[in-house]
């Protein structure tokens, strides 16, 4: 089993989407600087995972969030955690 996920920095404006089999780990990565292109956003809080059946699913789930209409379905789901009313930043 794979897992789409989005992370958000807190202290930028800036969103990372990436693929793992075990999303606790690859979020500590992310949150203790052990990976190079999120290193200087963290820390992070977890917004989003989506499950995937395998790799090759993952992969495509991936790309989508990072296209056009992708990013779109990404920023609607910032907006609704962010203005969530049980959401507490």
């Amino acid at each position: 089993m794979y897992f789409v996920y989005i992370i958000s920095s807190t202290r930028r404006d800036w969103i990372y989407i990436g693929l793992t089999n075990d999303v606790n780990r690859r979020f500590e990565e992310h949150n203790n600087g052990w990976v190079k292109k999120t290193k200087f956003y963290r820390p992070f809080e977890l917004i989003h995972v989506e499950v995937a059946n395998n790799r090759i699913e993952a992969r495509d789930l991936e790309k989508f969030f990072k296209s056009g209409y992708g990013r779109e379905v990404v920023s609607e789901i910032e907006l609704t955690i962010k203005y969530s009313p049980v959401a507490q930043r």
